[in-house]
């Protein structure tokens, strides 16, 4: 049996990361949903997810040193560790009984809602936020799109642990 090679699987993992961003770009307007902040966070770190997984992609060539393959794999493995806790925290908004006092803006806005507000002003065909982060505007299969986000973050983040430990750079027990 043949085995991908991990410069593959990084093509793929670009492509797929981009493809999510690309959809929740579609679907915003299309569908007339209003993403939140920390939606809006996911799409950035779905974009970042693209950039460093090709980036790991070309360095998973030969020739490349170990100090500058390691670079753009271990980035996207924090993204991807990133994206996973933000969906998983939306998740659990969604999750629970619909209250005036729980929702992810708060008061004195987080480091995530003023990058996205930042953002919102320079690009906000991009990353305008208007909706709440507890609302579920769209399920499929009974999920929602931070349920989504959350299961795509975190086989991410399993596939680009897999491929570190897999070429030697986690230590392996």
């Amino acid at each position: 049996m043949t085995t991908l090679h991990p410069r593959l699987i990084w093509i793929l993992l670009a492509v797929v990361s981009a493809f999510i961003a690309l959809t929740s770009l579609i679907l915003t307007p299309w569908l007339g949903l209003e993403p939140c902040h920390l939606c809006i966070f996911q799409r950035l770190l779905f974009m970042l997810l693209a950039l460093f997984a090709g980036l790991a992609a070309w360095a998973a060539q030969p020739g490349v040193p170990r100090l500058i393959a390691n670079l753009p794999a271990t980035v996207f493995l924090l993204l991807a560790a990133l994206g996973s806790g933000v969906a998983a925290w939306q998740s659990w908004l969604q999750w629970q009984p619909a209250t005036d006092s729980l929702s992810c803006v708060g008061a004195q806005p987080g480091l995530i809602e003023r990058l996205v507000e930042w953002l919102g002003q320079a690009l906000p065909s991009l990353f305008l936020a208007s909706g709440f982060c507890e609302d579920k505007q769209l399920t499929i299969f009974g999920l929602s799109l931070a349920n989504l986000a959350w299961i795509a973050f975190t086989l991410s983040l399993a596939t680009a642990i897999w491929l570190l430990w897999r070429s030697g750079r986690i230590p392996r027990a």
